[in-house]
């Protein structure tokens, strides 16, 4: 029998201890109470038919659980740790923020970041500034995707981090003007719907003991070594120093074209003096040429251990080992020793703690290398010695008598997983070998390094025990959940401040990239309300708009009104970041700030360019205080409403912000952007919108002042003149134009600063409407977009103060002169200018109207689809429909246009999917 990892009860676990307002005489005695707690809940059905309960034995759970701070399933005690340590919501307790952006790429280079590896994560770094600016100590945050729980990890470094990071921060905010912040643990609550990712999350927020773990790391590596160590053991060069193994490098053999002779991948294209790989490869047989795709894979068949089926394998060999001695490493070609020895292993039986799952049905199975390597089963991820290896620490691990340690050490030990599977790569130009795999995906590649546990896990042990002497959890600070963000057994109202960095569209397979950790857990994550875009599960952009919807309204009820949630974006797609913005403006967030982090292109607009680049946005978005939605109701859908619902939307945007001592434009206090936000808000209550767009704009500017095209409160404004004064120049929203809405705002603002004359203005729109005009948007004409939105001077009666204003700053010969004057008249003639206010909502009457007609002819469509259209004709028509509360016409008009021009297009995904939803249920 396995001697145990026992070193005893640590000192702390024998003292009392108090949990949830419990007293116990030791956190073992919390822990065994707790679990028979848990033991008895999981025999409930009721209890295990949760949407998202992980799919593993009830023995299972309860081996990785530690509750009531962490479950390996819905967390039961999650209310009662909010209600015992946080504080109930009161409307009279002062609170406002302005929208702080973060930069996330800050911090990734940390000890305690880099203490796990996780799929995707904001490190913990780059979060801390967030939690200080919205919350103070003792406060609940929330993180409903927390994977590896870097959240948590921030809330509680508010309390323990040096005084040097300290310093640095409130140095920071002081240049900024800012108070300087408040230091502390916030309490905070993580959930994911992956049981490796809370299991992670939970060692990462509970505190151990570092010293009791890092002796059992040492011991349990020495006992492997003394069971196993035989496997790892070549012999030198000089024919007697028997060396140990860092890794074997292992090639797939491929079938020559010509002659069908086997060809070694490695010895045929690896350069071992350049390390270079070639990719044109010679048979050793025949001589002929080729690449390796225009070869054929050898398989060798075998009989699955685990059921006792006939499978097939690609034939791979030992091609080179890598050794130390002493400090100096050597590389030899296997002998004859190091093969025998590789064919006694393989005869081994299957080990007892090798999973033998099989893959779902998934993306990644389907395609590429995994279906190609037939790798559908976790025992086939591991070569016959790497399995033996694997199955071994996971098994010493898991015997620790101490429940943090043994934890801990699974925790270094499941970091293995990747590394000693056939997914580890062979990268010849790199330094180390350890976990050489493809991070997000499944990729078997043709040469494979197969790498010992001591290569792997010696220096992350030391690596473990230094990062997590300089950071320790507290006790009681954070409460783990694993389940789905749309169901959390939360009070309403009950969070102080959300973080969060969900799954956009399909750039991680999350559960299916976890199964292969998760195997060896025995608890796997419920995918089905994994809130992806995933084809083999059928579940396309509108299916991860309705899951995202449902987390956010959880979101959105938990959260105390008044309050922010930080929501982290790293998706390319317009649609995608359209069905984010429509799901949060559905379950009643009002977006605030929207920032991008790419230094190299600094606004949004440049951001969401259909040919971009992958960008980080933060999106900062508020849930409106108690007051204004008791005063929505009270008033209902009236001019006042949204009155009332600018001066509370002014109130919690950004006053300034600066980048290089250079001011930048607030885009949220763009009118027209002020104007979208109150409408979705008004369309979230299922209401009519009172005031059209020109009444709204005329409205803005008779009510709060304006400056450098945006608009303030007058409370505000003053403190914007004050650092305006201190630059030299104002500044410029950068319009990026699409659509024909972009091109009516383009034009508004080029005429504003340039009342123009057709010639002077169409080569300068011209040159607007390049590659990112929407796929299917009818490309207008200028002179159309002029008349039905513009007003020009015909050379009669005075000159419009707008042109004569331009004329006479621009032209030191026209100034002073009457607004009659014939030399004025003569230079304004045939120039184009945005009309005042009052005509303005004339020409917004006359241009609706003809909007409304086209859009009926867009109803009276009979073809499958409609290949061109405009979408101010279908905003207008669904506007309108919407009002009438006719929601038939909305859905009938969708579905005679692409889907992708409906999910990329922000208002009328807003207009159809409320429209969807009144009409299912039945109002």
């Amino acid at each position: 029998m396995d001697e145990q990892l026992n070193l005893g009860k640590n000192a702390k676990d024998a003292e009392p201890v108090e949990c949830l307002g419990q007293k116990f005489p030791s956190d073992q005695a919390r822990r065994e109470h707790f679990l028979k707690l848990l033991a008895e809940k999981l025999k409930d059905p009721a209890f295990r038919k949760q949407d998202g309960f992980p799919q593993g034995s009830d023995e299972a759970i309860l081996a990785m659980s530690d509750p009531p701070y962490y479950t390996a399933c819905p967390n039961p005690w999650l209310a009662d740790f909010v209600k015992h340590y946080g504080k109930p919501y009161d409307p009279k307790e002062p609170y406002r923020r302005e929208p702080l952006a973060i930069d996330v790429s800050v911090g990734k280079t940390d000890a305690i970041y880099r203490a796990h590896a996780y799929h995707t994560k904001v490190p913990h770094l780059a979060i801390v500034p967030s939690i200080l600016h919205y919350t103070k100590p003792g406060d609940v945050v929330l993180d409903g995707f927390a994977g590896s729980g870097m959240t948590g990890v921030a809330a509680q470094w508010c309390g323990t981090a040096p005084a040097s990071y300290r310093h640095e921060i409130e140095m920071a905010w002081k240049k900024q003007g800012r108070p300087a912040p408040r230091w502390g643990v916030r309490r905070v609550v993580l959930n994911d719907l992956s049981p490796a990712a809370t299991f992670i999350a939970a060692n990462y927020n509970t505190p151990f003991d570092v010293d009791a773990f890092a002796k059992a790391g040492k011991q349990l590596l020495k006992q492997v070594e003394q069971e196993i160590g035989w496997m790892y053991e070549t012999l030198h060069s000089d024919g007697k120093t028997i060396a140990r193994i860092d890794y074997t490098v292992w090639s797939e053999v491929l079938s020559c074209p010509a002659c069908a002779g086997e060809i070694v991948f490695t010895d045929a294209a690896l350069d071992e003096e350049t390390k270079a790989v070639a990719d044109v490869l010679t048979c050793p047989h025949c001589g002929a040429q080729g690449k390796k795709e225009q070869m054929d894979l050898r398989f060798e068949t075998f009989i699955d251990p685990a059921t006792g089926q006939t499978e097939k394998r690609p034939k791979r060999v030992p091609a080179l080992i890598s050794y130390k001695l002493g400090k100096t490493a050597y590389t030899k070609k296997p002998d004859e020793a190091d093969l025998e020895r590789i064919a006694k292993i393989a005869s081994l039986p299957i080990p007892e703690n090798l999973p033998i799952d099989r893959f779902p049905d998934c993306q990644m199975t389907r395609v590429g290398r995994m279906k190609t390597t037939n790798s559908a089963a976790i025992h086939f991820m591991f070569l016959p010695r790497a399995a033996q290896a694997m199955a071994l620490l996971w098994g010493k691990a898991n015997s620790s008598a101490d429940p943090r340690t043994r934890s801990m050490l699974l925790f270094m030990v499941e970091q293995a997983v990747w590394g000693m599977s056939i997914l580890a790569r062979y990268t010849p130009t790199h330094f180390s070998q350890v976990n050489q795999y493809l991070s997000g995906v499944y990729y078997v590649a043709s040469q494979h390094s197969e790498c010992s546990p001591w290569y792997i896990l010696a220096g992350k042990l030391d690596r473990l025990a230094k990062a997590f002497r300089n950071y320790q959890a507290h006790p009681a600070k954070a409460v783990i959940n694993t389940g789905t963000a749309a169901r959390l057994a939360l009070s309403d109202n009950s969070v102080d401040y959300i973080f969060t960095d969900p799954p956009f569209g399909e750039n991680i397979y999350y559960s299916d990239l976890n199964f292969l950790v998760e195997s060896w857990h025995g608890v796997k994550t419920d995918p089905d309300p994994e809130a992806i875009v995933d084809r083999v599960r059928q579940k396309g952009i509108p299916e991860y708009q309705h899951l995202m919807y449902s987390c956010f309204a959880e979101y959105y009820r938990v959260l105390k009104p008044g309050r922010w949630m930080t929501v982290v974006f790293s998706n390319s797609k317009a649609a995608v970041w359209n069905t984010i913005q429509v799901a949060l403006q559905q379950t009643g967030f009002v977006v605030a700030e929207v920032t991008a982090l790419d230094k190299k292109q600094g606004s949004f607009q440049q951001v969401m360019s259909p040919n971009t680049v992958k960008q980080d946005l933060v999106i900062s978005v508020y849930k409106p205080n108690g007051g204004l939605e008791d005063r929505f109701n009270k008033q209902g859908a009236t001019v006042d409403s949204a009155w009332d619902f600018v001066q509370t939307h002014l109130r919690n945007l950004s006053v300034v912000k600066a980048r290089n001592g250079e001011l930048e434009f607030i885009v949220e206090r763009d009118p027209r952007r002020i104007f979208d936000r109150m409408v979705a808000w008004f369309v979230r209550h299922d209401a009519p919108v009172p005031l059209s767009n020109d009444e709204f704009l005329s409205g803005l500017r008779s009510r709060y002042p304006e400056r450098d095209g945006m608009v303030f409160l007058p409370d505000q404004v003053a403190e914007y003149d004050k650092k305006r004064a201190q630059v030299a120049q104002a500044p410029q929203m950068e319009l990026f134009v699409s659509d024909e809405r972009s091109a009516i705002d383009w034009l508004t603002d080029f005429l504003k600063r340039r009342p123009s004359t057709y010639q002077e203005v169409h080569p300068e729109f011209t040159t607007q409407l390049g590659a990112g005009w929407k796929k299917h948007e009818a490309k207008p004409e200028l002179m159309a977009l002029l008349e039905n939105n513009f007003l020009k001077y015909e050379g009669t009666g005075d000159v419009p103060s707008q042109i004569h204003s331009y004329l006479s700053t621009n032209h030191k010969d026209l100034r002073g002169l009457e607004k009659n004057d014939p030399r004025l008249i003569a230079k304004a003639k045939d120039r184009w200018y945005v009309p005042d206010p009052n005509k303005a909502q004339d020409l917004e009457k006359k241009r609706e109207k003809a909007l409304l007609k086209e859009f009926q002819v867009y109803q009276a469509f009979t073809g499958r689809r409609l290949k061109e259209f405009r979408l101010e004709v279908l905003r207008a028509g669904f506007k309108e429909a919407w009002g009438k509360k006719d929601y038939q016409t909305i859905i009938a008009v969708a579905k005679k246009i692409p889907d992708e021009a409906l999910q990329e297009d922000e208002k009328l995904l807003l207009w159809y999917d409320q429209a969807l939803t009144r009409t299912e249920d039945g109002l």
